[in-house]
């Protein structure tokens, strides 16, 4: 398959092959991204919506602004055209269960619906002729469509294990509930890994020819079949004895639905539940993210080293000036390394570091 802003896709599929499987092709794999050289001046930016509504759902201002942002762009390494509207929850599982969305220009937040003492989520069911599964439809076909031969189209944002019940019942809430009742918490987070795997299934099946028989997400990664980042950021407050209780037989069952999953570790906090994660046979890859405002994640080298040592692969976001450091510290062996250039020329050149700078 030849895509038009990576003409080297062929060869980079079959490097993440290599690194999904844990094998080592003679450096990390990088992500490298960079301002394209001798870009076309089509297609123009479009005037940004007056309305953030109209921002998040006017279908010819998103393809437009994807495109542009596209076609400006370098893809070095295993970067890849990622085929991306945002995520402000339009498309999340919560939001088709009914739980009211608000927009604004950066983000999206929920009101919780399952605000009663005796709340049953299996009461719930996803309503298909809901706007914003209607949108999120009409979106994925036409991305299938365009993005073919330029991008890969990704599968969406649709929430992970914890979070989607958090949303709909509300954190503080939710907090109560793991120790008053974790019982009915367990029960409602597997009855919603059920509907999970429906909506998967459904989005996959529109964007699978598109993405070239494998699939992407949110999370910048591609794989070659049912790929989704795995995570549950409500964890960040719950006790590892908690997590392991509630929360990861789910994800394990997550795990083995798909053929290849990286969890997202998003916060400090979580690191506390790295240890189970690795235990988990199907899971392939761990995502080490310590959080804004915190320090770069070599600073939490007993972690990174904790996840290699498991045998997982191991994924980083780190500046340019840190991916030296970080190769002298881990093995480049399942590592991989997403980070940014100022310009394409300095993109080309961290490769052929990278090359020289990697070890087992």
């Amino acid at each position: 398959m030849l895509l038009v802003y990576k003409e080297d896709w062929d060869e980079t599929k079959e490097r993440y092959q290599v690194w999904w499987n844990g094998e080592y092709f003679g450096r990390c794999a990088l992500w490298v991204t960079a301002p394209r050289e001798n870009a076309s001046v089509n297609p123009p930016l479009l005037q940004k919506p007056k309305d953030a509504v109209e921002y998040w759902t006017n279908l010819d201002y998103i393809f437009a602004q994807v495109e542009y942002h596209l076609n400006r762009t370098f893809y070095g390494a295993e970067a890849f055209p990622h085929w991306s509207p945002g995520y402000p929850g339009t498309g999340s599982i919560s939001t088709f269960l009914g739980c009211p969305l608000h927009l604004d220009y950066q983000t999206g937040w929920h009101e919780p619906i399952l605000v009663d003492d005796d709340w049953d989520v299996r009461k719930l069911k996803i309503d298909k002729q809901n706007r914003w599964w209607q949108f999120t439809i009409e979106l994925l076909k036409r991305c299938a469509i365009e993005s073919a031969g330029k991008s890969i189209p990704s599968i969406g944002a649709f929430g992970g294990s914890g979070d989607t019940l958090a949303a709909l019942r509300g954190t503080e809430r939710l907090l109560y509930d793991v120790v008053d009742c974790p019982e009915r918490v367990r029960a409602a987070d597997e009855y919603l890994m059920e509907m999970w795997f429906e909506v998967y299934d459904t989005f996959y099946a529109i964007i699978r020819d598109a993405s070239d028989g494998g699939s992407t997400a949110w999370f910048p990664l591609w794989a070659p079949g049912k790929f989704y980042p795995t995570q549950n950021d409500f964890s960040y407050m719950i006790s590892p004895k908690m997590f392991r209780e509630l929360f990861l037989p789910v994800i394990q069952r997550q795990t083995e639905f798909l053929d290849y999953s990286v969890y997202h570790v998003d916060g400090i906090e979580a690191f506390a539940h790295v240890p189970a994660l690795c235990e988990l046979p199907r899971l392939q890859a761990l995502q080490i993210l310590p959080g804004a405002g915190k320090p770069s994640p070599l600073y939490y080298a007993e972690t990174l080293k904790t996840v290699q040592a498991a045998g997982k692969n191991l994924h980083i976001t780190i500046p340019i000036e840190e991916v030296k450091p970080a190769l002298e510290m881990l093995s480049a062996k399942g590592l991989f390394i997403h980070t940014s250039a100022s310009t394409e020329a300095e993109a080309r050149d961290l490769i052929k570091k990278v090359e020289t700078w990697s070890r087992m």
